[in-house]
């Protein structure tokens, strides 16, 4: 599973409170890894951590309060920090199979003289998967236009690709504005940051 952890727009003792449960959660799964972080006002301290672990964390899934004095302003009555866990979704990635592309030859129009007319040498390609198509007659060798409608359909695959991966980075970023004060599924307490039974 994936997880995001964020401190929604919280201050620095939020942000702090993101680092010490993705500490807790690589202390529970060493297997765990770090994804995307986004640094914080402080060292050391995250605005949000994306962590993918196979442990079973869905009970952090929700909102997570922190109970801990303040570290950077030990005069501050405010002892309750909040933290946002959500589940987040990998981007759709479609991995390009140049075996999947089926070819037609058709003959080319315009310029190149009587060659093209006389020759099937354009080619139309259909990446079967996704159904896009594109034709190329730039060529006159209905070799180098197989070859350069391959090119194309894989820079269209991985444009698309790019494109999933912006638009669930997009989403996953929405999910810090919604970070919910109040009823927590978990609290931890402290800044040996240990849960609360």
């Amino acid at each position: 599973m994936i997880l995001q952890i964020s401190s929604g727009q919280g201050p620095a003792e939020c942000e702090l409170g993101v680092a010490k449960l993705a500490e807790y959660i690589l202390r529970r799964d060493p297997k765990a890894k770090i994804l995307d972080r986004s640094i914080g006002s402080h060292r050391n301290i995250y605005r949000s951590v994306k962590i993918e672990t196979t442990a079973e964390l869905s009970h952090l899934i929700g909102s997570v309060l922190w109970v801990c004095k303040s570290p950077y302003c030990p005069a501050h009555e405010r002892k309750n920090w909040f933290l946002d866990v959500s589940l987040c979704q990998s981007a759709d990635f479609t991995v390009f199979d140049a075996e999947k592309i089926r070819y037609e030859t058709v003959k080319s129009r315009g310029k190149g003289g009587q060659h093209v007319n006389k020759t099937e040498s354009a080619v139309r390609a259909t990446y079967l998967p996704t159904g896009d198509t594109v034709l190329c007659m730039e060529e006159r060798s209905q070799y180098l236009n197989k070859q350069r409608a391959a090119a194309l359909l894989r820079e269209r695959a991985d444009e698309a690709n790019r494109q999933n991966a912006a638009a669930q980075k997009d989403r996953d970023w929405r999910r810090h504005t919604q970070l919910v004060r109040g009823d927590a599924v978990a609290v931890f307490e402290g800044m040996a940051f240990r849960p609360v039974k």
